[in-house]
């Protein structure tokens, strides 16, 4: 009798540890999915919540960052960057332009006009007038605080919020700080393929550019002007590039690259411009009715420019918009190269080629219509008309 109430009692037990493990997982909801751009395949590992991971930023800082990141608070520069990685849909919180004052030049924020409609601005730092609002951002609740500020503002941001700030710094484009700067927020944010697709994207065109011109001598490449060029505004001919990563990926002998200083752009004497005399001058389109007002106030002078009587004055899309963009500028080096060098070119439509780099980057069909619609597409310039 006592072994049947023995066999008994651990039947019993048995059986109510059968019903809690069948139940048990029923009270968790399953973690929520975060969607990613409709183009791009980004969907990062989830982590048990409350694990981290170190990573050294761009400051040198060793920053504990979430396992996971599904939300994100993106500032300065970062809101192009996680665009390119196809992180929009985590944003939460970001510092940029109003989405209603979005322009096409502003590609990555123009994109996201329609996505970001109801995500709040949590500061400014446009025209290096930085200022972040901490309430918001703790209202935003991210996991993680992207940013491209200086040491200071990072652990002022830090102290105040409580929540890591992970700087990167992509002071110019088409270089290997660059593509550091998006394998970090990749490694950050759990994408790290696409961002390694992303650079090697970036690569294969500089490569492709770089193969077409190769075998061209330096003293056969025509002078060019990189001019009106968008910095801190629109400029007319006397605001030209001297390190500027768009002549250098199209093989362009750059006039202005002899200029000394530390600025990536600069205003020069228009006196120095008509020594240079350069064969080719390319414009900002920002600054093209700056520089047709100047013609037509100065035709004498412009006259005396060789590119402008050989009709060699062109216009491309502007680069720079709320910090500088890459998918503009990298289109761009094939449209150069195909006016300076036609035969090494022939092969590439150069619509087409940029439609297919804006696409990759910005995930938006034929964006290249939208530029041209607003007068922003590639073209030759006749200055003193209309």
């Amino acid at each position: 009798m006592k072994s049947r109430k023995i066999t008994a009692l651990l039947m019993s037990v048995l059986l109510v540890l059968s019903f809690m493990a069948g139940c048990g997982d029923s009270s968790q909801p399953a973690p929520a999915q975060t969607p990613a751009q409709e183009n791009q395949e980004v969907t990062a590992p989830e982590a048990p919540a409350g694990e981290t991971r170190k990573i050294t930023d761009m400051l040198g800082r060793e920053v504990e960052v979430p396992a996971t990141v599904n939300t994100i608070v993106a500032l300065g520069n970062t809101p192009r960057l996680i665009t390119y990685l196809g992180l929009t849909d985590k944003v939460v919180g970001y510092s940029g332009m109003d989405p209603e004052k979005a322009t096409p030049a502003c590609a990555y924020a123009y994109a996201n006009r329609e996505r970001w409609a109801n995500v709040p601005i949590v500061g400014t730092d446009a025209g290096g007038q930085t200022d972040y609002y901490p309430e918001e951002i703790i209202k935003a609740a991210p996991d993680i605080i992207l940013a491209t500020c200086p040491l200071e503002l990072a652990q002022d941001l830090e102290k105040q919020i409580g929540i890591p700030v992970f700087v990167v710094k992509p002071d110019r484009i088409m270089t290997r700080e660059y593509d550091q700067c998006l394998l970090l927020l990749g490694e950050v944010c759990g994408v790290e393929e696409r961002a390694q697709e992303v650079v090697d994207y970036i690569h294969a065109c500089l490569d492709d550019l770089a193969n077409r011109t190769k075998d061209i001598p330096e003293d056969a490449k025509p002078d060019v002007l990189s001019a009106a060029a968008t910095f801190k505004g629109a400029h007319g001919l006397e605001g030209v590039r001297i390190k500027d990563a768009v002549m250098e990926a199209a093989g362009a002998k750059n006039l202005a690259a002899e200029l000394d200083g530390q600025s990536l752009c600069v205003i020069t004497d228009m006196e120095q411009i008509l020594a240079w005399n350069p064969e080719y001058i390319f414009l900002d389109s920002s600054g093209v009715g700056l520089v047709r007002q100047d013609a037509k106030e100065h035709p004498d002078f412009y006259e005396k420019l060789r590119a402008f009587s050989e009709g060699k004055v062109y216009q491309y899309p502007s680069s720079t918009s709320y910090y500088e963009n890459l998918e503009i500028p990298l289109a761009n080096s094939y449209f150069v190269g195909s006016v300076l060098y036609p035969e090494q070119f022939k092969d590439i439509n150069v619509r087409d080629k940029a439609n297919e780099i804006m696409k990759y980057f910005l995930g938006v069909d034929d964006y290249m219509s939208i530029l041209e619609e607003t007068g922003q597409g590639y073209c030759a310039v006749e200055l003193g008309k209309d």
